[in-house]
C-alpha cells in the first residue's frame, strides 16, 4: 500500500480496557481527582491522542499549541473526557489489532515515554512534548498492521515489532516505516509540529539537514527500550547505542541508561515478540 493511500484511510487507536474501566469510574465520583484522570489518561496512547487532538483542533482558537495531557485537560471540561472515555469504551479492545500484542506494546510505548520525558529534561528540551512524543512513537505500526495485515505479517515473522532492525526492515518492505507514517497522522490531527517533526524524523534524526533534537531525544529512547525488550548484553548495548545521535545531543550511553535506572545484569533475552 502507497504511504497516501494508507494516510487516507481511517485509523481508530485501540484504547486500553482497565486504563478506560479506571477512567470511567473515577470520572463517576463526586469529585474526580484531576491529577489521577491525567494519569490515567498519560498511559494510554489512545486517549492521550484523542484528547490533544481535540485540543489542538481549531474549536478552541487558541494562541498556542497543546503538547500534553496535563494542558489539554486545563483547557477541556471533565464532559468532553467523559464523551471520549465512553467511546473509547465501545471502541476496539485490546485483542482487536492482528498481529500485535498490544499490552506488551503499550508497556513498550510508555516505557519509550517515560526515557524520553527523562532524556528531555536532561538536554533541556519540553519534557510534556517529549512525553507525548515518545507515547505515540509508534502508533504508525499500528495504522500498519491494521490497513495491510497479510504484508505486515510476513514481515514481522522476518523482523519482530520491537526488533532494533524494525524502522531499517519496514523501508526495505515499503519504502517507507512507522515514523512517516505516525507523523502523517500526526499532521492530520493538527498536533503540535515539534511533535510532528520529531515523529517524523525519529529514526533518523539529524539526516538530511532535519535538526529536531526531540527526535534525537526520543531515537535514543526507543533504543533502550527495544534494547530492554531484546535482553541485550552489555556488550551489545555498546555495540548497538546509537553513537552519532547521542553525540549531537551530548549524551552518552551510560547517561542513556542511568534514565529510570533498570538492572540490565537481570535481564534474559526475550521471547518472541509476536
Amino acid at each position: 500500500m502507497e504511504l497516501n493511500a494508507l494516510l487516507g484511510s481511517q485509523f481508530n487507536l485501540p484504547s486500553i480496557p482497565k486504563v478506560v474501566a479506571l477512567l470511567l469510574s473515577e470520572l463517576d465520583r463526586d469529585e474526580p481527582d484531576l491529577k489521577k484522570i491525567t494519569q490515567l489518561i498519560s498511559t494510554d496512547p489512545a486517549l492521550t491522542t484523542r484528547l490533544l487532538q481535540i485540543s489542538n483542533s481549531g474549536y478552541f482558537q487558541l494562541s498556542k499549541t497543546i503538547n500534553s495531557v496535563s494542558e489539554s485537560l486545563a483547557i477541556l471540561g471533565l464532559a468532553h473526557v467523559r464523551s471520549m472515555a465512553a467511546a473509547a469504551a465501545s471502541g476496539v479492545s485490546l485483542k482487536g489489532v492482528p498481529g500485535l500484542n498490544l499490552q506488551q506494546f503499550w508497556n513498550y510505548s510508555l516505557d519509550v515515554a517515560k526515557v524520553s520525558r527523562s532524556l528531555a529534561g536532561v538536554v533541556r528540551q519540553n519534557q510534556q512534548a517529549a512525553f507525548t512524543g515518545g507515547l505515540i512513537h509508534a502508533v504508525g505500526e499500528l495504522a500498519m498492521h491494521m490497513a495491510m495485515p497479510a504484508e505486515v505479517a510476513e514481515l514481522n515473522h522476518e523482523t519482530p515489532v520491537l526488533d532494533l532492525r524494525r524502522a531499517q526492515a519496514e523501508m526495505h518492505a515499503f519504502g517507507y516505516c512507522y515514523a512517516q507514517v505516525g507523523a502523517g497522522y500526526a499532521r492530520k490531527w493538527q498536533f503540535p509540529q515539534p511533535i510532528v517533526d520529531a515523529l517524523e524524523h525519529q529514526c533518523e534524526p539529524f539526516e538530511k539537514n532535519a535538526y529536531e533534537p526531540l527526535a534525537g531525544v526520543i531515537h535514543l529512547a526507543t533504543w533502550r527500550a527495544r534494547a530492554r525488550q531484546a535482553g541485550l548484553t552489555q556488550r551489545a548495548l555498546a555495540v548497538t547505542f546509537p553513537g552519532e545521535v547521542g553525540e549531537v545531543l551530548e549524551l552518552d550511553i551510560d547517561m542513556v541508561l542511568q534514565q529510570d535506572p533498570i538492572d540490565w545484569s537481570a535481564q534474559t533475552p526475550g521471547k518472541p515478540l509476536i
